[in-house]
């Protein structure tokens, strides 16, 4: 009688998923695949957007900041300016790319920022607890008492408008959503069994913490980074809408949308792509987070099929 048959035998299996018979359970990504394909779609969607910005420069496309005022408000299908161009007569695809090049860029070193901050203040807090714990979260929490946009002003008009500063403005008011969310993992993580044998071994605290409980926590926040990411983006844009990001003539898709609603009546394709745009990259953003966030999580997981 086999192994498995035999009686008493317990053949454990992820939550949620299908391991079928002699095969080991899917990676993340092969999970990824087989139950979202539309999260995988639009995340390589988002790096194709993003690496054509980033290949702008590479692109046969006219300079984004020249100016032709002869050719001012052409509309669509215009012979050699295919979207048409804006109130000084630039090329509306040229800055639409150029546009994303920055405005994707700046979401994700906002990210970036708000993570390193956050993951930093709530892995110190959760693990050494105590009057450090304390501390740390009531700052937190005096952070949090602001509105997300309001806290991102007040930081922005201390340090001037532009465009290095709307990161640093957007990093510091995201870094209060990810010291909450790193401090509770780390909180469920640190009392765990493997902590204390490390512990026993003589572990250091800060190799526990790189070691140990880091790779514990890091799912949660990589699904939180790219839901985030999208909403960084959102914000940047709105900053730039309210001339407190990125700088005219900056091509960028938040300046584009604030200069084209003053045409929406005569040339409404001003302000509809560059708000389209914003729209598919976060809608592909917040796709490819939620599929993420499925993989990852075998509990939230859909049977494969």
């Amino acid at each position: 009688m086999s192994e498995r048959k035999a009686i008493g035998a317990i053949e454990l299996r992820p939550v949620g998923v299908e391991v079928p018979e002699g095969r080991p359970a899917p990676s993340g990504l092969r999970r990824l695949w087989a139950r979202n394909k539309l999260a995988v779609c639009s995340g390589l969607g988002v790096l194709l957007i993003w690496g054509l910005s980033i290949a702008a420069p590479l692109l046969p496309l006219p300079n984004p900041n020249a100016i032709d005022l002869p050719n001012r408000l052409a509309p669509l299908g215009t012979p050699g300016h295919p979207l048409g161009t804006d109130e000084f007569g630039r090329d509306l695809l040229s800055r639409l790319i150029w546009g994303g090049r920055v405005s994707i860029t700046v979401g994700l070193i906002a990210v970036a920022l708000a993570l390193s901050l956050g993951a930093g203040i709530g892995l110190l807090a959760g693990f050494f607890r105590g009057p450090l714990d304390t501390l740390l979260m009531r700052v937190i929490d005096v952070m949090m008492a602001f509105p997300y946009i309001l806290l991102a002003i007040a930081v922005l008009a201390t340090l001037g408008p532009g465009l290095m500063n709307t990161m640093l403005a957007l990093g510091i008011a995201g870094t209060p959503y990810y010291a909450r969310l790193v401090r509770g993992s780390v909180l469920a993580v640190r009392e765990k069994e493997f902590i204390e044998a490390a512990r026993a071994l003589g572990a250091g605290a800060l190799r526990i913490m790189v070691r140990h409980v880091g790779p514990n926590i890091v799912g949660p926040v990589i699904v939180a980074a790219s839901l985030d990411v999208g909403w960084m983006i959102m914000a940047a844009a709105g900053m730039s809408f309210l001339g407190l990001g990125a700088q005219p003539p900056t091509a960028e898709w938040g300046i584009m949308l604030s200069n084209g609603i003053k045409y929406v009546r005569v040339a409404p394709h001003l302000s509809i792509l560059p708000g389209l745009a914003i729209f598919l990259v976060v809608l592909a953003l917040n796709l490819f987070g939620d599929g993420l966030r499925e993989a990852l999580d075998p509990k939230l997981a859909r049977p494969l099929r």
